[in-house]
């Protein structure tokens, strides 16, 4: 609700607790357990600044965020805490909204370029490391380098691979890409096309300044994005959001601190953004934080536990809502004592315990005032916001998908000449080329081939025109691909051929009767004939009485053999007289 140019949040013994809106750019906290009523307060923020004529954007995780475009009702829950709150002046209405879908399927589509996703919140999507992420830098240098377009996924891929293949040219000059990196990064392409990271890379890319706008009675236009699907692919949605954060802060004019709130931006589901986070991605987070406050942006986080906020983006959020938390460990215990060290003390209440004891839809509120010092923190009763809690049918969110002025802008997706193109058509000429036989004979000259002409087809693409808001169909003649030669096949020589006759040399022979050498021919020498083997005898195995017939004819033999040789030795030695 809108009190005074201010967001009325809630109501403790104090009196009203109130937002300043020039005050919202130092940014916030909402955190509380499941259940306390972080949603409601949410849409009760959400309301206030669309009424105040600043444009929202908010992540639905849950669908129930939808219910922000119809009116709510007095039941006798809202009328009990109306009461309490001492609203008066309570009117139910709905707020202008407009849906949107990664996916495009309940809002309208949401895309972008890989180029200007840039290779860190990439690398962040693909749950790539340090090295593998340093891999994928090198490969944008390259792409910028040489003038290719990466706009969708197919692009990526085929860099890649073009990279990998002529990684030695670039070693020197932009550093190592080894085939193992560019194989791991293709692997997690795979993963996220699987996911279905095609519908988000493409175009037309989204122009952010569709976000900042108001409607016809000045309030701004609160954007809900369905994150119900989005939500399941954790690295996907906290990439999608910081590219966000990165294009406003790259679109917007620097206006300073004064100026007035362009746009208030709700980060559901923090612990997303921070989890498994590299160094260089929370220092970019960081200094996103701290500098996007000069462009007019005020960005709450939303989480469970205040701990999951890294201290140096948590210092840079002064606005601070928390409902209870509940602490069943001694290291929860030791959260709530921190976190309740985190507001400016009261004296009233102690704020450990009040942490502990809040119920549904109380919390603890504490936010920057005029001369931007940190408010008593004070226990406080939210107020109901005048729109619907919960979700809307189908057909509602149809209907209004298709009747806003957006609707057909982002629509039909187009996909111009790019990476994937250029580096495609290097390869359409390439055929098989024919290869030439060498002989002993002098080589015939081969008749002279004339010049092919290529063959041009005619393709067609649409471009965006920012003169009239359109886009344009224009033609374009490319070379189309040409069928690879057939290879030829050399086989043996026919049967017609004449073969080559080889002659005899000439010699001189000497003439016995002439006493000279004469021209003649030696004579031919027949070709010997080949030996015939001998055929192969078998051996015949003996029996056990032929063996002993042999052992015993050889132990005689052996034996008269001895004796008559020492006879006839004796004889010779007697000759000499030696006996």
């Amino acid at each position: 609700m809108v009190l005074q140019d201010k967001i009325w949040l809630g109501t403790s013994k104090e009196g009203q607790v109130t937002l300043l809106k020039q005050m919202a750019n130092r940014h916030g906290l909402i955190s509380g357990a499941t259940g306390t009523g972080k949603t409601v307060t949410l849409q009760v923020l959400a309301e206030g600044f669309s009424k105040l004529g600043v444009p929202v954007f908010l992540a639905d995780i849950k669908g129930d965020l939808a219910g922000l475009c119809l009116p709510g009702e007095l039941n006798e829950k809202i009328q009990k805490r109306l009461e309490q709150t001492g609203a008066s002046g309570f009117s139910p209405k709905g707020n202008p909204v407009v849906f949107w879908d990664v996916f495009g399927e309940k809002g309208h589509p949401v895309r972008t370029t890989v180029s200007e996703m840039g290779p860190l919140l990439l690398g962040r999507m693909l749950d790539l490391n340090e090295t593998q992420t340093g891999v994928l830098h090198l490969v944008f240098r390259i792409a910028d380098d040489e003038g290719m377009l990466l706009i969708d996924l197919k692009d990526l891929r085929a860099m890649l691979t073009y990279c990998g293949e002529n990684a030695g040219q670039y070693t020197l000059r932009y550093g190592n890409i080894t085939k193992a990196s560019v194989g791991a990064i293709q692997r997690a392409i795979a993963i996220l096309e699987e996911q279905g990271g095609n519908d988000f890379f493409g175009e037309p890319a989204l122009e952010i300044t569709d976000w900042l706008r108001l409607d016809e009675n000045g309030n701004g236009l609160v954007n809900i994005l369905s994150a119900e699907q989005l939500f399941l692919r954790p690295n996907l949605y906290s990439a999608f959001l910081l590219w966000m954060l990165g294009e406003l802060y790259e679109i917007l004019p620097e206006q300073g601190d004064q100026g007035p709130l362009r746009m208030a931006f709700f980060f559901d589901e923090a612990h997303l953004l921070f989890k498994d986070c590299s160094k260089s991605l929370l220092d970019k987070i960081e200094l996103t934080i701290r500098l996007i406050r000069s462009k007019g942006i005020g960005v709450f986080f939303i989480t469970q536990n205040p701990a999951d906020v890294p201290s140096s983006v948590l210092a840079q959020l002064s606005g601070r809502v928390q409902h209870a938390l509940r602490a069943f460990t001694p290291a929860e215990q030791r959260v709530v004592k921190s976190v309740a060290e985190t507001f400016r003390v009261n004296p009233e209440f102690d704020t450990e315990q009040a942490i502990l004891s809040l119920g549904t839809g109380e919390a603890l509120l504490s936010f920057l005032d005029e001369k931007g010092t940190p408010g008593m923190t004070q226990k406080a009763i939210i107020l109901p916001p005048e729109s619907r809690i919960g979700t809307i049918s189908e057909n509602l969110r149809s209907e209004m998908i298709n009747t806003s002025d957006l609707y057909g802008k982002y629509e039909e997706s187009f996909d111009r000449i790019s990476a994937y193109e250029v580096l495609s058509a290097k390869f359409f000429g390439h055929g098989v080329q024919a290869t030439s036989v060498l002989t002993e004979e002098e080589p015939v000259q081969a008749p002279e081939q004339e010049a092919t002409v290529p063959t041009m087809v005619k393709t067609a693409f649409k471009v965006f025109d920012p003169q009239t808001g359109t886009y344009v169909t224009q033609e374009s003649f490319v070379p189309a691909p040409v069928q690879p030669q057939q290879q030829t096949v050399y086989s043996p020589q026919p049967a017609g051929v004449p073969q080559v006759q080889v002659q005899t040399p000439p010699v001189l022979v000497y003439n016995p009767k002439t006493g000279q050498y004469e021209p003649g021919e030696l004579p031919s020498q027949a070709a010997p004939k080949p030996r015939s083997k001998a055929p192969k005898t078998v051996k015949k195995e003996k029996t056990l009485a032929e063996r002993m017939i042999e052992n015993v004819a050889r132990s005689t033999a052996s034996g008269a053999g001895y004796t008559i040789g020492r006879t006839l030795s004796r004889n010779i030695l007697g000759v000499f007289g030696i006996k």
